[in-house]
């Protein structure tokens, strides 16, 4: 089977992103590419009787490689991802304060030093119909130099090298939103951290932890 490590990773990161209430039913889905090809999770699949080869694999102009089932509806946005940026895998959700912010704001100002996990400022693309050319445009767009974006009235993706990097953004994702939705409800002005602060915060974040010895 093509791909079948990556194909099995989709799946579980499906699983993982509904465990932890970042989707609701089938509505997100999650890829990898590797060289010319995409690992896409299938239209429509509950993600507890998914398996590896559900999973479709596309070419980058989206032509059917493998796989038995219908990719993702929103296949054109992460071909189209993958076109603008250097990303490994992305993951698509429907999470509530996400979804929710997203509604309200056209970004999302640094007000916590986990926006630098991200790039900065995280960015709302505006609305555009699932599936279609124009959302996708829209959300590569809205991740220029960033790791992560909302979608206006539909929810957030996030990007990364790898798979398991581009799934362990999206809580942190959620967490600044929530954050955000939780002081804008107080009305009181929102703290915000300088490009300086930000770029500290980013710096010490990414030697953070337990280090490998030479």
């Amino acid at each position: 089977m093509l791909l079948e490590k990556e194909r099995q990773q989709i799946v579980e990161t499906c699983l993982t992103m509904q465990r932890l209430n970042l989707v609701v039913g089938t509505a997100g889905n999650v890829s990898v590419r590797v060289g010319d090809h995409v690992a896409i999770s299938p239209s429509g699949v509950e993600y507890d009787v998914m398996r590896a080869e559900d999973v479709v694999v596309t070419d980058l102009s989206g032509n059917l490689v493998e796989g038995a089932l219908k990719p993702s509806s929103e296949l054109p946005l992460h071909l189209s991802v993958y076109a603008a940026t250097d990303a490994g895998a992305i993951t698509h959700n429907h999470a509530p304060a996400s979804t929710a912010l997203g509604l309200i704001v056209d970004e999302i100002p640094t007000s916590h030093y986990y926006s630098s996990m991200f790039g900065g400022a995280i960015r709302v693309a505006p609305y555009a119909t699932f599936g279609t050319d124009q959302l996708a445009i829209n959300v590569s767009e809205a991740l220029k130099d960033r790791q992560g974006a909302l979608m206006s009235n539909h929810g957030a993706i996030t990007i990364g090298p790898n798979l398991p990097k581009a799934l362990s953004l999206l809580p942190y994702l959620e967490y600044i939103c929530e954050i955000q939705l939780r002081v804008m409800a107080t009305g009181l002005p929102v703290k915000i951290l300088s490009d300086e602060l930000m770029a500290e915060a980013g710096s010490l974040i990414k030697g953070y932890g337990q280090q490998p010895t030479k």
